[in-house]
């Protein structure tokens, strides 16, 4: 039987620098079909939690700049299923609001709460670990997190050690890491004691919006103000006063390292935060030669490894190109080495340095 005290946040307001060009300000990743399905990263996501909460009850969280390709892209949801910013303050301010929206709503109310550019590749697993973790939270005063378990010394993710098992694949947690150099994570791995940080959290919204009195009142104290406005008209003129006074922090950090009761849901259900290039390029079909071509023609000689993602019409040639990421959005090209993509956040700074917010 459905249960109506379930709900889901989608967080969608990032900007996803990592992918630029192809990923702009005014178009971002979560927005984007990167894997050819007819479906972007959002709307993905947003199939994926359907047959575990209640259409109804499926926020998204996202900067006021996105409210119509939200609208666009999930036409189905009603205007107060949609939560507007009016700044970009992280994820403890915009986990915040959720749950202190939902709980005006719905005070005996669980929550998921889960990026909106992640790529799950077994959906079936998925809805099982997430009714597991609704059922785990729903008796337990618990802050949960998901972990997956790791398949590589990863440096780009960060870690969770799990300590005494509570029940079957949910363990208290003992440490976070924040992505460690390659030596650490080979450590972690080879343990067996460490899994990724998934960014996926599960909790009520009493359990949340304790936490967050406790472990970041600088928040909740600017939320409080109004607590009478939310679930009203006046939420919203209420949150553009005081939305853009919050500090920006991520939940991880404001929470989730702190407090005494969290607790990690150990899960296999095929994983991949799509944050990079490289990443997108692992989980994409390739030709013949490796190269992965994102909606684009393409005509590579002697070229191995590459990504390719062209917007419009144009034909990309290429010869001789091993391991590179091309990607042109007409008016930015990137021609950039895979193993130094790193460097892209940077290249997007000096962009903006050199040409404000033209080429962003």
């Amino acid at each position: 039987m459905e249960n109506r005290h379930r709900y889901c946040v989608i967080m969608c307001g990032g900007i996803g620098s990592r992918f630029w060009p192809y990923s702009r300000t005014s178009l971002p990743k979560q927005f984007i079909d990167f894997l050819g399905t007819g479906r972007s990263l959002l709307q993905m996501s947003y199939d994926r939690v359907l047959p575990i909460v209640p259409k109804e009850n499926i926020i998204i969280v996202t900067n006021e700049a996105y409210a119509p390709l939200v609208k666009q892209q999930l036409p189905d949801l009603s205007d107060d299923s949609i939560l507007l910013e009016p700044a970009r303050r992280n994820t403890a301010p915009c986990v915040a609001w959720a749950a202190y929206h939902i709980k005006a709503r719905d005070p005996q109310a669980s929550m998921i709460v889960t990026p909106s550019d992640h790529l799950i590749t077994r959906e079936r697993e998925f809805e099982s670990s997430i009714v597991r973790g609704f059922e785990f939270v729903e008796k337990h005063d618990a802050l949960l997190t998901l972990g997956i378990t790791p398949v590589r010394p990863e440096t780009g993710y960060g870690y969770i050690q799990i300590g005494k098992e509570i029940e079957k694949d949910i363990n208290k947690v003992k440490t976070f890491t924040e992505k460690p150099d390659l030596e650490l994570a080979k450590v972690f791995l080879a343990s067996g004691e460490f899994f990724w940080n998934s960014g996926i959290f599960l909790w009520t919204v009493d359990a949340i919006v304790k936490a967050l009195h406790d472990y970041a009142p600088e928040i909740t104290a600017k939320f409080d103000e109004g607590a009478g406005e939310f679930g009203t008209e006046r939420e919203r003129e209420f949150i553009n006063v005081q939305f853009p006074a919050c500090m920006s922090i991520s939940i991880d950090f404001a929470v989730m390292e702190k407090a005494q009761n969290v607790y990690v849901e150990t899960v296999r259900f095929g994983w991949n935060d799509l944050g990079t290039w490289s990443a997108l390029y692992d989980q994409s079909p390739k030709n013949k030669d490796g190269n992965v071509t994102q909606n684009c023609n393409v005509l590579a000689y002697n070229s191995t490894g590459n990504i390719f993602a062209v917007r419009g019409e144009k034909l990309v040639v290429a010869y001789g190109l091993e391991d590179y990421i091309v990607s042109d959005a007409g008016d930015v090209l990137l021609i950039c080495p895979k193993s130094e993509e790193q460097r892209i956040k940077q290249m997007v700074n000096d962009a903006k340095l050199s040409f404000g917010d033209k080429y962003l």
